[in-house]
């Protein structure tokens, strides 16, 4: 029995506010039953829902239940014939705050209890219509309408009506505007009427809640103009602004701050840009390009000047030319080349000007050129001194020529010309010394190493000025011949000479040998040394017994020149192109041919005379002349050193080398021979001079030990007399100090123990004073105290009979027992006794106790006895 069903037992206790359906099975009706009560099953019946305990809607809350009962007018439920309760299938009903109620059998509950939705201020819902209907103000509403309920208030929720969304408001600021775009058509808060998709500016500072067919599509902050800025803006559609001005579709134009202060672009308008001011000062100018006419139409192609000072904004469509340029302000030493791009009349110079013509002006002048003229360039005067110069051409002519020595500026027809050069000039030129002056350095090098070297040279020098004049200083004794390749012409110029070359000459190149032995095409140099100089050489010959010599010889020349104005003798110096090379080749020769006619043992004895004599040669008193002279040149050979002769056969070096070995350790034999004898001379005499000097030393020890024994002996007599006085000395100043000691150790114990009695004394002294004071003081607390107390509680005292008065009191008094004899004779009483049981009988109160035994009547027992 106690595992079976709810639905199976047949008695049920329905608490109040509780509720059960009940089927009757015979007639298969559900009926609802309500307690308080108590329910019993009847067989054809069973329970089919609950206890359950019925739905309590509170205040400010709502449920929504689906398939609700049907009522009459008067609010009666209507049953149909079966006695089920009429449902309306399909429907919903919302229920607010009411008494608890049941659900009958069909009815759904559909949402649970909730809280009403409460709209705040500035925000609303938007309510969507689902059913046809009229509202409590008498609207009337078709399905898929829509509208808002704003707040501050509390929505009561319909049947008829879905809410679809909380809208908020939008907070619109000072300088602020949103933007709106209907989502059908409707009529604004403003009352203009909108259509589909048309947007619209709201501009009222505030909270702007937006309407039921209307959104948000932005907020738009307004742009700030000032002095310095405005806006560029364009029209997207054809419409009238915020001036009243009419814009067509595409149109473009500014908003500056003399139009307003601030500007929220329409819906209608976009921004394109900030344009900031374009200011120029007195010393600038601009030209735009495009510039807009007084209506603001552009006008394409045309252009115009506008100098400083002043401030302006470039119009929609109009450009600077090339940005904000400054005046040309030209002093006296400075020029501008200008050209016309197109026929005006030059009002400065009252001329009249076709396009590509080309003038100059000259300072001191300020000039702004004006939309018709270009500036080619600017040209400034070019101070040259008498040693400097430029190549200047003639555009119209062609014609170079050379201009030094002046202050020169260019004028419109004339340019710089650039000179070549040959490379190789290029680099002597650059290295700005003497290429002669380092053949020390290019002997061992070879051709490629050197020309790697002046490359590197030229590199890190920088690179000529072509158009300066080409300049040459010819060093001191050195000569340079320039050639003229219009007039066909050469000239040589001796040092110390500056050599300046006009727009045809160029210098003759000399490519001379160098190294050891010579090769050739080593040096390159501009200029010619004239000497007195030398020169080395290497060269292999061979004797008349075969040996071959390699010598190294070195020749002292000089090129001697009479008359340095012939210009023919001073040509032939530069005849033989490789002086160096020829001259060392015919020396060579002569040498070599002297050499094989000579044996070898003859020829190193007498090598020096041979040589000088094969190239010298003999006067008529057959000795050896001074010099040997080129005369295709006059270079001049006055001397010949022979630095070494090695040979070149390994068979003569090594004889050679033996010869001078043995030679050499003769002599060496000879001088170790010398140097070992008088190394034992000197040893003799240092032995001898030690022995004596030990003996001297050994004397001179003896008579210091004497003199150490004499001072020990004295010292150690001193030593014991000192140690015994200084003993009996310290014993008597011990015994001294240690009687003194206890003498002032006795005062002082004296002088404590008083110290120490008389502080005791003192500290008591003064325990017992304060003590003492203590106790007086408390008392005269307590006395005062008990004093102040006892007039308080009599001026109390006298205080409440006074308020109170005799009268007062003497009803009080008699109040009492007036009360116990009115009630006494009131419940017909002759004597009455209460007690609890414990208390001792008290006669002379019993009306007393007969009040307080009615207060007291649950603590004990009561016995009575009548009279």
């Amino acid at each position: 029995m106690a595992n079976r069903k709810a639905s199976d037992e047949s008695l049920f206790r329905i608490p109040p506010y509780y509720y059960l359906h009940v089927l009757d099975q015979n007639t298969n009706v559900t009926r609802l039953e309500i307690g308080p009560k108590t329910y019993i099953r009847q067989d054809n019946e069973r329970v089919v829902f609950g206890p359950e305990k019925m739905i309590v809607v509170p205040p400010r809350h709502y449920t929504v239940i689906e398939n609700p009962i049907s009522k009459d007018k008067d609010g009666r439920i209507v049953f149909d014939t079966s006695g089920q309760a009429k449902l309306q299938h399909a429907d919903q009903e919302i229920r607010l705050a009411q008494d608890p109620f049941p659900l009958y059998p069909g009815e759904v509950l559909k949402q649970a209890v909730s809280p009403l939705k409460v709209v705040i201020a500035n925000t609303a819902l938007r309510l969507r219509s689902i059913l046809d209907f009229e509202d409590d103000e008498g609207n009337k509403r078709t399905a898929g309408d829509e509208w808002l309920f704003e707040g501050p208030g509390t929505y009561i929720p319909r049947k008829e009506v879905m809410v679809e969304e909380t809208i908020r408001a939008t907070i619109v600021k000072s300088n602020q505007a949103i933007r709106l775009r209907a989502r059908k058509e409707c009529v604004d808060r403003s009352g203009e009427d909108r259509v589909t998709g048309e947007e619209w500016l709201w501009k009222k500072t505030g909270a702007y809640l937006p309407g039921a067919y209307e959104e948000v599509v932005d907020i738009n902050d307004a742009y700030v103009l000032t002095e310095k800025k405005a806006l560029h803006m364009r029209a997207i559609k054809t419409f009238k602004d915020d001036f009243g001005i009419e814009r067509k579709n595409g149109e473009e134009w500014l908003i500056k701050m003399s139009d307003t202060e601030t500007h929220i672009p329409n819906v209608y308008e976009e921004v394109v840009g900030v344009v900031n001011i374009t200011t120029l000062n007195n010393r600038q100018y601009c030209v735009i390009c495009d510039p807009v006419d007084d209506n603001g139409r552009p006008q394409l192609g045309k252009k115009r000047l506008v100098k400083g000072e002043k401030s302006f904004f470039l119009m929609p469509g109009e450009r600077l030319e090339k940005g904000i340029q400054n005046m040309y302000i030209l002093g006296e030493d400075e020029g501008l080349i200008l050209r016309a791009t197109e026929a005006f009349t030059d009002k400065e110079q009252k001329v009249d000007r076709q396009p590509g013509d080309r003038w100059m002006i000259r300072g001191p002048k300020e000039y702004v050129p004006v939309v018709e003229v270009e500036v080619v360039t600017k040209r400034q005067t070019i101070p040259l001194d008498e040693n400097e110069g430029i190549y200047v051409r003639d555009v119209k002519t062609g014609k170079v020529r050379a201009i030094t020595g002046e202050t020169f500026m260019l004028n419109q027809d004339e340019e710089l010309w650039p000179k070549e050069l040959p490379p190789a000039v290029e680099q002597l030129l650059i290295s700005g010394k003497d290429p002669l002056a380092d053949r020390g350095d290019r002997a061992p090098v070879t051709q490629q190493r050197y020309q790697e070297k002046s490359t590197a040279s030229v590199t890190a020098s920088g690179v000529r000025d072509k158009t300066r004049v080409v300049t040459f200083r010819v060093p001191h004794n050195a000569a340079v011949q320039v050639y003229d390749y219009k007039d066909k012409k050469a000239r040589v110029v001796f040092g110390p000479e500056l050599v300046m070359l006009g727009p045809d000459e160029q210098f003759t190149q000399l490519s001379l040998s160098g190294g050891k032995p010579k090769k050739p095409n080593v040096i390159k140099s501009l200029c010619l040394l004239l000497g007195p100089d030398f020169c080395t050489d290497i060269i292999v010959v061979e004797t008349s017994d075969h040996a071959r010599l390699s010598l190294q010889l070195s020749y002292n020349w000089h090129f001697e020149i009479n008359d340095r104005t012939d210009a023919k003798e001073a040509a032939k110096l530069f005849s033989v192109p490789d002086f160096v090379g020829d001259a060392c080749k015919a020396i060579a020769s002569r040498v070599r041919g002297a050499v094989a006619s000579v044996a070898f043992d003859l020829f190193h004895k007498n090598s020096a005379k041979i040589i000088r004599s094969s190239v010298f040669g003999f006067d008529e008193n057959q000795k050896v002349r001074n010099k040997f002279t080129f005369p295709q040149n006059q270079l001049n050979v006055t001397s010949i050193d022979i630095q070494s002769v090695e040979p070149v056969d390994q068979r003569t070096r090594d004889s050679l080398m033996k010869s001078v070995q043995l030679a050499i350790e003769i002599t060496t034999n000879s001088q170790e021979a010398a140097a070992r004898h008088e190394a034992e001379r000197l040893e003799q005499e240092a032995k001898g001079r030690l022995e004596r000097q030990k003996i001297s030393d050994e004397a001179e020890a003896e008579k210091a030990r004497k003199e150490l024994l004499q001072l020990q002996a004295h010292s150690a007599a001193v030593e014991s007399t000192g140690q015994a006085k200084a003993e009996a000395q310290s014993r008597a100043e011990a015994a001294k100090i240690e009687g003194e000691a206890a003498v002032d150790q006795a005062k002082l114990k004296a002088q404590a123990m008083k110290i120490e009695a008389e502080s005791e004394l003192e500290r008591l002294t003064r325990a017992r004073e304060a003590e003492t004071k203590y106790l007086s003081e408390q008392n005269d607390l307590e006395l005062t105290k008990s004093r102040e107390v006892a007039e308080i509680e009599t001026g109390k005292f006298k205080n409440m009979v006074n308020a109170i008065g005799s009268e007062t009191i003497r009803a009080i008094a008699c109040a009492g027992p007036e009360m116990q004899v009115k009630l006494l004779g009131s419940l017909g009483l002759k004597s009455t006794l209460i007690t609890d049981g414990t208390t001792p009988i008290n006669l002379f109160n019993t009306a007393n106790g007969l009040i307080g035994g009615a207060m007291m009547k649950h603590q004990g027992g009561v016995e009575s006895d009548d009279e």
